[in-house]
């Protein structure tokens, strides 16, 4: 294996490489390789059944792949031994799609599970870092909080309770999994307003899995486009979106949030689309001005 992969790199958190996967007859992961930045938010995009959730479960040694390697601070992951696997998975935390938190558990006994699990604190030491992050993520101001069920709590709330759990330990490394599905738009807005400041705040590295083109214009530092279980397209918003390939073109026109003139090759993306700009913010609207513009 290369040597500048098992160095732990000041740039890149996660670089995968050559990954392949598949369930009997079917190929999911065709040798995809990618880079994942230290600190930003990285939004990796595609449709339904385009490998994202499988690539998310080798991400965090959920799975096993057929070959590859996948990289964690110049520590490959694959065929870890379960002691030293444990060690490397506690630099992740994860935010699950409708959040997944226990039903029979309160605020304060989801957000403090992982540590409870894992852990013989102290249970003031507990209670002082569950709270800690209720105010950080502007909860504590609801009444009552602490003592709420999931099923008293708002899809957005739920979200936040969500990632206070996924922060509870400290983690490196933040993956969400598909964050805005089956939010309005301004519960959307909400949930991509804390991921950037959870990256901002908290300096973690994070990974979103999603299909939301919206939401990519609006807080990605950096997105790849995975397509039939391959990375065909990578960089800055800026710079997949100035010289796309068809199937990222085709993923953005169908969302609305961008248009294109001409056919590809030379087809030139254009500003957002009216109905979308409100959604794209400033990051996507910077993005979109820094496109050629017929």
């Amino acid at each position: 294996m290369p040597e500048d992969l098992l160095a732990r790199d000041e740039r890149w958190h996660l670089r995968v490489r050559d990954l392949h996967k598949s369930f009997g007859e079917q190929q999911v992961l065709r040798g995809l390789n990618l880079d994942i930045e230290r600190g930003k938010i990285n939004i990796i995009i595609g449709g339904s059944g385009a490998g994202k959730s499988v690539l998310m479960k080798h991400l965090m040694g959920l799975l096993a792949p057929d070959s590859g390697h996948i990289y964690v601070d110049g520590q490959d992951l694959i065929g870890l031994r379960e002691v030293a696997m444990g060690k490397l998975q506690r630099k992740f935390g994860m935010v699950f799609q409708y959040a997944a938190l226990f039903d029979s558990l309160n605020v304060v006994e989801n957000i403090a599970f992982p540590l409870r699990e894992r852990y013989r604190l102290p249970r003031a030491e507990i209670l002082k870092r569950v709270r800690a992050l209720l105010t950080t993520l502007d909860l504590a101001k609801t009444a009552g909080i602490e003592q709420k069920f999931p099923a008293e709590l708002s899809g957005g709330m739920r979200k936040r309770v969500g990632l206070a759990r996924a922060l509870i330990d400290r983690p490196e490394i933040l993956l969400y999994d598909e964050p805005t599905t089956g939010l309005d738009p301004l519960a959307t807005k909400t949930v991509d307003e804390m991921i950037k400041r959870t990256s901002n705040e908290f300096g973690v590295t994070s990974v979103v899995i999603s299909h939301d083109m919206a939401s990519t214009f609006r807080i990605a530092d950096r997105v790849a486009m995975l397509d039939e279980g391959v990375i065909v397209s990578t960089g800055t918003i800026a710079e997949v979106m100035a010289a796309p390939n068809p199937e990222l073109r085709n993923f953005a026109e169908a969302s609305g949030a961008v248009h294109f003139k001409g056919e590809p090759p030379s087809g030139e993306p254009t500003v957002p689309s009216p109905a979308a700009a409100d959604r794209l913010g400033p990051v996507g609207m910077k993005a979109a001005e820094t496109l050629p513009v017929s």
